[in-house]
């Protein structure tokens, strides 16, 4: 558009070339007729254009993620932390004191020794002695029986040649006492001949269950003390774990009503298995254990108490995995109680601690949920879902009830992963 000011000031100018030169009147006249045309143009175009269009924005409903829930039995899977240690613990103890002649090479720091295999001899030449010097003391004693019977025998026979069809007034005159007497001191020789054989017995130091040394202070030709300790070592047919738990958590568990025992015997039909998961050597690996009895008391500090899982044969290396050594930091899964007709809800998908948003015909509900147990990444429903409701699991900004949603559902194979891990 030319503005009336633009062209006002474009006549002006002509008019002045105009009169400043007389002879181009003429020239004047067609620039003045120019300028009209195209002020009738402008007016023109000016009432011929047309207003632009209105056009209202399309509102978009949010674009959420979510997925599908199902109804169905679910068995509760109880996790946490805890450190190995061994089933048994032995202190290496002599029971006689001598010098040491012989040590068993695995008899260090990290041997293996069988049960009932030799750890150490102690020189046995006194307490050999000692079994001969009881010895002779057994025949001394025998000798003297011997001689009290033989005696009490010649007794009885005087006395029913003097006093026939009768019996002496005291016991001492068919010798009953001395013989007695000379019993005792038989028994009594041949416990002292026990005891010598059993000290010898000693001398040769061994452990009635395979056994990991960790720990020794005995060498050849070091005299040792009797009751004073000469290592320490561990049982090699089972370990334990124990795993702090909330009390609540017990209730998801069969813990079994007596001790079991696993080690050579039947396992127990309520025995509780547990998978054992430990970081170690540079790779994750996995046991199997057993949930055997809890330590009977709450922690006083964290009010927490623990059960105790024993694994067996944690030694046997087998598919390149390592020993289950006592110290280690593992992680146990117990397989609980089966929770029936339930839904696993995932946690990211709860808010306000009870309630989820769920997607029908395009629309957003908010529903209350009645949550049984919660664990890191799922919470467990037995009411407030229907099978096969779809639930948000992406976050939205403003949620009202009622308002509509774009749905984008979740692959299976996600779902299946997450479910798996």
């Amino acid at each position: 558009m030319i503005k009336k000011q633009t062209i006002t000031g474009a006549l002006t100018a002509i008019a002045n070339t105009a009169r400043k030169n007389s002879s181009g009147r003429l020239q004047m006249r067609l620039a003045v007729g120019i300028c009209l045309v195209g002020v009738l143009l402008t007016f023109v175009l000016v009432k011929l254009r047309k207003p632009p269009q209105r056009t209202e924005q399309e509102n978009v409903a949010p674009l959420v993620k979510v997925r599908e829930l199902n109804v169905r039995d679910i068995q509760m899977v109880v996790s946490g932390y805890g450190t190995v240690t061994p089933k048994v613990q032995v202190e290496i103890v002599p029971q006689v004191s001598g010098k040491v002649v012989s040590v068993n090479p695995q008899f260090k720091s990290g041997g293996f020794i069988r049960a009932d295999e030799q750890l150490l001899k102690i020189d046995p030449r006194d307490y050999e002695l000692a079994v001969r010097q009881a010895e002779a003391v057994v025949a001394e004693a025998e000798v003297a029986m011997d001689l009290e019977e033989a005696e009490a025998q010649v007794a009885r026979k005087e006395w029913e040649q003097l006093h026939p069809n009768t019996e002496p007034a005291s016991p001492l005159v068919l010798r009953r006492p001395q013989i007695r007497q000379a019993e005792a001191k038989l028994e009594s020789a041949k416990a002292q001949l026990e005891s010598a054989k059993l000290n010898l017995e000693r001398t040769r130091l061994s452990l009635p269950i395979d056994v990991l040394i960790v720990s020794e202070t005995a060498d050849i030709g070091q005299y040792v003390v009797a009751g004073k300790s000469l290592g320490m070592a561990y049982g090699i047919d089972s370990v334990e774990i124990e795993l702090p738990l909330e009390d609540r958590e017990l209730a998801w568990l069969d813990i079994p009503d007596g001790m079991v025992s696993f080690n050579g015997g039947r396992l127990s039909s309520k025995a509780v298995t547990a998978q054992v998961n430990a970081d170690f050597a540079g790779a994750n690996h996995t046991w199997q254990g057993y949930v055997t009895r809890t330590t009977g008391q709450v922690d006083k500090t964290s009010r927490l108490i623990s059960v105790v899982i024993e694994v067996e044969q944690p030694f046997n290396i087998s598919n390149g995995r390592p020993a289950l050594l006592p110290g280690i930091f593992v992680e146990v899964f117990i397989k609980g109680n089966v929770l029936k007709n339930a839904v696993a809800v995932p946690r990211d998908a709860i808010h306000n601690g009870n309630e989820v948003w769920i997607v029908k015909e395009g629309r957003l509900h908010i529903q209350t949920l009645e949550i049984v147990r919660a664990d890191n990444d799922f919470a467990y429903v037995t009411s407030g879902l229907e099978d096969g409701a779809m639930i948000v699991t992406s976050s939205i900004d403003v949620v009202t009830e009622g308002m509509s949603v774009r749905i984008k559902r979740q692959l299976k194979s996600q779902i299946r992963k997450m479910e798996t891990d």
